[in-house]
């Protein structure tokens, strides 16, 4: 790793994202600019499941990672020696879908002379904050920043002084937010993935229905939704053994309340303690319209959360994150194998 800064300007890097069920690829210049974002959807396959099933995941990246990767490319207007790099996700994911994905990165950078950088998921997540939008609007949040991570398998609180410098915060200690989201949604008879059937059986529900827990956490920047999943399970069981019918939109609400109040109360206290100047929102669930509404409905911090495509998994995200290590001369040998659970680490 070199600390010597490359050049910044019209900088085109190719990125690959497989590291659960969305097999995606996009062209970025300099970090923030999408030239093209393809994203081949696996929903439909696994919604039978009420999850994602990771065999089936992985040979359906074999099949759609080609053409994806060729539609980044026509789309950006551009073959592989136009480019500077290209980008993959090494971890966290499945094993078996992340194979797919950097196989295909190395193929490509093997073929081509251009320099492999691997990608943490997690960081992908947080450099979709710097993805401009459609009307061009400037995306450059100002350090020092609280970036929350909400997604399927991630609750995490990350400070952030510079770009590429990491210090988390605080995880999830049982249930990630997303996965509580499905797992609820799967206690309510709602279709899978969980997050979207939660947020539209709750726009006709009463959120002060019940009064579910909030594991606060006292004394630490941890999350914890296992409690609040199990008092969803105790009140649909007892309906159930008693026979009423079971207030599916004022559950679905009520519960997503409760998640909304706990990431929004955690992530603004720890904004103000270490005196962040920005907050940056990422992963599936900031696709939620509570908890969007909740955090710019505040006016403590600014706060950037993506446009919705950018919220789910993504190679736009992946090229933005790849570009802040190519401006600082990182780059990885075709020889670095996937990381399921790769660490977020700094520069």
């Amino acid at each position: 790793m070199n600390p010597k800064k490359a050049s910044s300007n019209n900088v085109r890097i190719l990125a690959i994202e497989t590291s659960c069920d969305e097999t995606a690829a996009a062209v970025l210049l300099n970090g923030n600019q999408v030239l093209s974002n393809i994203v081949a959807s696996q929903i439909d396959l696994h919604s039978k499941y009420g999850g994602v099933f990771p065999e089936m995941a992985s040979r359906q990246h074999i099949l759609a990672i080609y053409p994806v990767v060729e539609e980044a490319l026509t789309q950006a207007h551009l073959v592989l020696n136009e480019l500077d790099a290209i980008a993959v996700t090494r971890g966290p994911g499945l094993a078996g879908s992340l194979v797919v994905g950097m196989n295909m990165a190395k193929a490509l950078a093997l073929g081509s002379g251009l320099p492999l950088i691997g990608i943490n998921h997690l960081e992908g997540h947080l450099y979709s904050a710097w993805i401009q939008t459609e009307n061009n609007s400037p995306a450059q949040p100002d350090f020092p920043l609280i970036g929350l991570i909400v997604s399927g398998g991630h609750s995490t609180l990350i400070f952030m002084k510079d770009h590429l410098h990491y210090e988390i915060l605080g995880n999830t200690l049982d249930d990630a937010a997303g996965e509580a989201f499905d797992k609820v949604a799967r206690l309510l008879e709602l279709p899978y993935p969980g997050g979207p059937s939660i947020q539209k059986a709750a726009e006709y529900g009463n959120s002060s229905a019940y009064n579910f827990p909030r594991a606060r956490l006292e004394g630490s920047w941890n999350f914890s939704f296992s409690g609040l999943k199990t008092a969803v399970l105790r009140e649909v069981q007892t309906m159930k053994n008693s026979g009423i019918t079971i207030p599916i939109e004022n559950l679905a609400a009520s519960f997503q309340t409760a998640v909304v109040d706990v990431l929004v109360e955690k992530t603004l206290q720890s904004a103000e303690f270490f005196h962040a100047r920005h907050i940056i929102i990422g992963g599936g669930v900031s696709a939620n319209h509570a908890l969007r509404k909740a955090f710019i409905e505040q006016n403590k911090f600014t706060i950037t959360i993506p446009p919705l495509k950018y919220c789910t998994d993504n190679a736009a995200m992946i090229a933005a994150a790849a570009y802040q290590h190519f401006v600082h001369s990182r780059n990885d040998s075709l020889d670095i194998d996937v990381m399921p659970n790769f660490p977020l680490t700094s520069l």
